[in-house]
């Protein structure tokens, strides 16, 4: 894929990134930014033919990074627990140094149409965890309005009993988008019930794949799952589109 395509479609090689770093920073290596990829501070996704692939906000996720490593001289663990802050939507806490670049957009918030893509449907190694308190102060909701979506079975707990995912926090902050249109937690359930029956269905076909064994088996029903995942989010999205486009 060429530069000018890269560019629109937002997805750029480990050596375009590169490229678009180094004016600024001489010294930045592809080393450097897997070690960085390495210590959780950037998450590109994967192609199927296991390349990275970044996205506009990672570029800018790592000219943060630089910035605040060769500016104020932080260290990356006070780096990365003023972007996990970022990402929860939460106040980072204070940081030495003076004033910080202008922060990055969050890693983890996820827009309708991405879910489309299968990469959506994968889980990322520093995954968060948030409690029932942080899940509810970053999703600004009230604590009636998570009662409610626990009890309708929209949000389940990932971690033991009191510990909820990303999923569950973007979960949460849409139900409350929503609220704004007059939708309580109740009138959700109908999203729940059809969620489960797609999820019966996507089980029922991947049955036979379950059953076979073997080093790649369970990577390979991984991948057919998130791609039959995204191919269904897409097929709701323009069924929902040609019925209200009038």
């Amino acid at each position: 894929m060429s530069s000018a395509a890269s560019a629109r479609s937002g997805d750029f090689s480990i050596g375009e990134v590169l490229a678009q770093l180094r004016p600024e920073f001489p010294d930045v290596t592809i080393s450097k930014i897997r070690f960085l990829e390495a210590e959780g501070l950037v998450e590109p996704r994967r192609a199927p033919s296991g390349y990275r692939k970044f996205t506009h906000a990672d570029i800018e996720r790592l000219r943060f990074v630089l910035t605040a490593q060769r500016d104020h001289y932080l260290p990356l663990r006070v780096i990365k627990e003023h972007l996990d802050a970022l990402d929860r939507g939460q106040e980072p806490p204070p940081l030495p140094g003076g004033r910080l670049p202008t922060a990055p957009p969050p890693r983890v918030l996820r827009g309708g149409e991405e879910y489309t893509h299968p990469d959506a449907f994968r889980r990322t190694r520093a995954e968060r965890r948030f409690t029932r308190q942080e899940l509810i102060e970053a999703a600004d909701i009230k604590p009636e309005t998570f009662e409610q979506l626990e009890s309708y079975g929209l949000i389940r707990p990932r971690y033991g009993r009191d510990h909820y995912d990303e999923d569950a926090l973007q979960i949460a902050r849409t139900a409350g988008e929503l609220a704004a249109f007059g939708l309580e937690p109740r009138h959700l359930r109908i999203f729940r019930t059809a969620a489960d029956r797609q999820v019966g269905l996507i089980e029922q076909l991947m049955a036979p794949l379950t059953r076979q064994h073997g080093p790649d088996s369970r990577a390979r029903v991984q991948e057919r799952v998130r791609e039959l995942a995204a191919l269904s989010v897409r097929l709701h999205a323009l069924l929902m589109k040609a019925d209200l486009d009038t």
